[in-house]
């Protein structure tokens, strides 16, 4: 593509490469980028395992920063200590609940979750624009008759710590953490297994005693619960004010979307997300540079996205097959034995 583009491949992505890893002020941008596509692709991987499609990441951003908006805008005098944490707790139980609607939706009536979670990301940006036009929006601009979609800059108490002189802040350890602790709820609990083994055969869950329907709720709120900490995390961190442009994408990157496709690049797994959402950080930061060393447009990106989506499936079902005909392959003298077998939830 870059080649029809007329753009040479080797100058492009070195362009892409220095943009993003230049320099420690890009490198920080890159991690800062990362950030919300580890939460929302370690609640995607949570969700997978139980067997459930979670595509609300960008509505349970916006609802998380708005929970969070309000924490800070009601508690203003508050101390650093209080503000942060309850910031970051009200994204989680903001974006959870939003995510609950689905899980409710699917485990109880059997709704297509695909439908609803996509649904709500709509209903979920409509009520951030219906807040910002009014309700939280900024008092200056209000009273002067400027109606800026935005609300005042929250408290300085309620900054997330900073690397200074970068933007790179505390939300992508935080995230790295919970990666690392959804890693432990998923193959170290017992409420861990039950997600997976509702993921992998939900007949067989219930019938060995696990409530499927609950744990799919569950699932969806863990899921929309650290997309939420993503938006509260991204709003607290970088931005400082919730704002919008006329759309959800304005506020959240397009970070719901993108962190699907980081998990798909991690295997589903919460470790592995976390290098991926590095190289996706990566190819968002290095877009500019792309388009200013080359001019090629930095949406190709996007279509470098697409390209990842398409491969790793395809992979997938390419493994699954060479699977099936090692399994059915004739075990004779001098054959090469089958390799053991081991189903998902042992994994």
């Amino acid at each position: 593509m870059l080649l029809a583009l007329g753009a040479n491949p080797l100058e492009a992505y070195a362009a892409m490469g220095q943009g993003a890893f230049g320099s420690p002020n890009a490198f920080a941008d890159t991690l800062v980028k990362a950030g919300p596509l580890l939460f929302v692709g370690i609640g995607t991987c949570i969700a997978y395992r139980c067997g459930v499609i979670n595509i609300g990441g960008e509505g349970q951003i916006v609802i998380g920063a708005l929970c969070a908006t309000g924490v800070a805008l009601t508690f203003q005098a508050a101390s650093v200590w209080f503000l942060v944490p309850a910031g970051l707790v009200a994204g989680f139980i903001g974006g959870g609940i939003w995510a609950g609607i689905a899980g409710v939706l699917k485990g109880r009536f059997s709704v297509n979750e695909v439908l609803s979670t996509i649904m709500l990301n709509s209903i979920a940006g409509y009520s951030m624009t219906f807040f910002l036009n009014d309700p939280i929006m900024d008092p200056t601009t209000r009273d002067n008759s400027i109606k800026i979609p935005q609300t005042q800059r929250l408290p300085n108490a309620s900054d997330l710590a900073r690397w200074v002189p970068t933007q790179l802040h505390a939300g992508i350890a935080l995230a790295i953490i919970l990666a690392v602790l959804a890693y432990i709820l998923l193959w170290r609990t017992t409420i861990g297994y039950r997600i997976r083994a509702v993921g992998f055969n939900p007949r067989a869950a219930r019938y060995a005693g696990i409530s499927v329907s609950r744990y799919q709720i569950l699932a969806f709120i863990l899921s929309g619960g650290l997309a939420g900490v993503g938006g509260a995390a991204q709003l607290l961190g970088v931005t400082h004010r919730l704002f919008s442009d006329g759309s959800i994408l304005g506020f959240t990157g397009n970070a719901g979307f993108n962190g699907i496709v980081a998990a798909l690049f991690g295997a589903l797994h919460p470790i592995g997300t976390i290098p991926a959402s590095i190289l996706f950080g990566a190819l968002l930061v290095g877009a500019n540079q792309l388009q200013r060393t080359v001019q090629v447009p930095s949406a190709f990106v996007t279509t470098l996205d697409g390209l990842i989506v398409v491969f790793v499936v395809a992979s997938q079902i390419w493994a699954q097959r060479r699977t099936v005909r090692v399994d059915e392959s004739p075990r004779g003298v001098g054959a090469t034995p089958p390799l053991p077998v081991q189903t998902e939830v042992t994994k």
